[in-house]
């Protein structure tokens, strides 16, 4: 009897150890706020549609800030603080500043429609506002609808500093992909599903300057391009990199969220070499193929990678709470 409980205590040692870091995840549940603001997700749909027609870059900035916040300590919404004289935010990392400010934007704007409803108001979390935004903009743009888990508290840091090596860049191969997503439980066929938010929106040339001039030399193109595609963005990228000059990510389709972000990689035009290298690599080509072939695949792969993003680093009970501004602390 006493061996069996010594195993018993064991075994629950390890699956402490095992499960603690997702254990905030297990706080996460469709209809959270079904008995404090049973309308939330018809409040938030409706103001981030208003923003959406106003303009279309609502889109891509909203799926881009919820990635840059949940990769950076957690889907805390810690992205939406504004500095002040005395903290340098996470949004002021020179990573973050190209983020679009109609993703802030929109998150504040819905934000202030739930607050608008006295049951509601100061009951919803920034994060939560959020991650009900982006899966929004998806839909809005093409992409499937899916259900969105609820429970989020808003963080309590916001530091430029903790944004350091948190974020994929356009250089990275395939196993730095890898190794950055799996440090957030997210495997290489997640990561290779959430590439796919490049089907829509933009970049700046010197984003991706080194693939069109000077790749291995004097006037050479990275191989891997697609040469009309080259020569395209070549066109539109002067020599002399003007940093304000935005690109399509999708050079077919880029206001649909679609699998067709696979179709390019097929035929050389991925924007960056961490688009690129999905295709290039034999570990992650079948992936991008069988994806290229079936919408319905792709977006079934997309939910679930997006869904499992969503629950990375999530902040329960002391470790946060709900800001009654976005952009600042309580």
């Amino acid at each position: 009897m006493g061996a069996r409980l010594i195993v018993i205590a064991l075994c629950s040692l390890f699956l402490g150890l095992c499960f603690y870091p997702y254990t905030a995840s297990a706080q996460l549940k469709q209809n959270h706020y079904a008995n404090v603001c049973p309308n939330v997700e018809k409040i938030v749909r409706d103001a981030v549609q208003k923003k959406f027609k106003q303009t279309f870059v609502t889109v891509p900035a909203t799926i881009r800030l919820f990635f840059h916040d949940c990769f950076v300590q957690g889907c805390d919404a810690s992205i939406i603080i504004q500095s002040t004289g005395s903290n340098k935010a996470e949004k002021d990392n020179p990573d973050n500043l190209s983020l679009a400010g109609d993703g802030f934007d929109t998150v504040i704007k819905a934000k202030a429609a739930v607050d608008a409803v006295p049951s509601c108001k100061n009951k919803v979390s920034c994060a939560d506002i959020l991650a009900m935004a982006a899966r929004d903009v998806i839909a809005l743009s093409g992409g499937p609808s899916y259900a969105v888990e609820l429970g989020r508290l808003d963080g309590l840091s916001s530091k430029a500093e903790s944004v350091n090596g948190k974020l994929p860049q356009p250089a990275f191969n395939l196993n730095q992909l890898n190794s950055l997503f799996a440090a957030n439980g997210l495997s290489q066929t997640d990561m290779i599903a959430l590439s796919a938010a490049h089907t829509v929106g933009f970049s700046h040339c010197n984003r991706f300057a080194n693939r069109i001039y000077n790749f291995s030399g004097p006037n050479t193109v990275d191989p891997t391009l697609n040469k009309d595609y080259a020569g395209q963005l070549q066109s539109m990228c002067p020599k002399n990199v003007d940093p304000n000059i935005a690109i399509n990510m999708d050079p077919n389709t880029p206001r649909t969220f679609d699998n067709v972000y696979y179709k390019n990689l097929q035929q050389g035009k991925g924007l960056f070499t961490s688009d690129q290298v999905l295709f290039t690599d034999t570990r992650s080509r079948p992936t991008v193929n069988t994806w290229a072939s079936s919408s319905s695949v792709f977006e079934s792969a997309f939910v679930t990678a997006i869904t499992k993003l969503g629950r990375v680093g999530v902040k329960t009970g002391k470790n946060g709470n709900i800001r009654t501004d976005c952009a600042a602390f309580n």
